[in-house]
């Protein structure tokens, strides 16, 4: 499956659940996650990709320093259903 096709999916999922779920962009950071979600006061990132794809290092590399700076978790999810538990989890 396709990134675009992923994240449609996991996004549905999540606003079904009351998610805000934004595209996040930040033109002078490259590497950002595709997407951040908030709801009650917590906030993850989640970086989507297609079936079997990787985050780049760079990716990597950015979550790690959201996470490590800011304490906030960022995931990657390569597959409808594991970003569909991911917001289950968290709900």
């Amino acid at each position: 499956m396709n990134e675009a096709a992923i994240e449609k999916k996991v996004c549905a999922h999540a606003k079904k659940l009351g998610w805000l779920a934004y595209k996040f962009a930040s033109p002078s950071n490259r590497g950002v996650p595709d997407r951040i979600f908030m709801r009650d006061g917590a906030v993850f990132f989640i970086e989507f990709k297609g079936t079997g794809k990787r985050a780049s290092d760079l990716q990597n590399e950015m979550m790690r320093k959201i996470h490590t700076t800011g304490g906030i978790d960022c995931y990657t999810v390569d597959n409808a259903e594991i970003g569909r538990k991911i917001i289950d989890a968290r709900s």
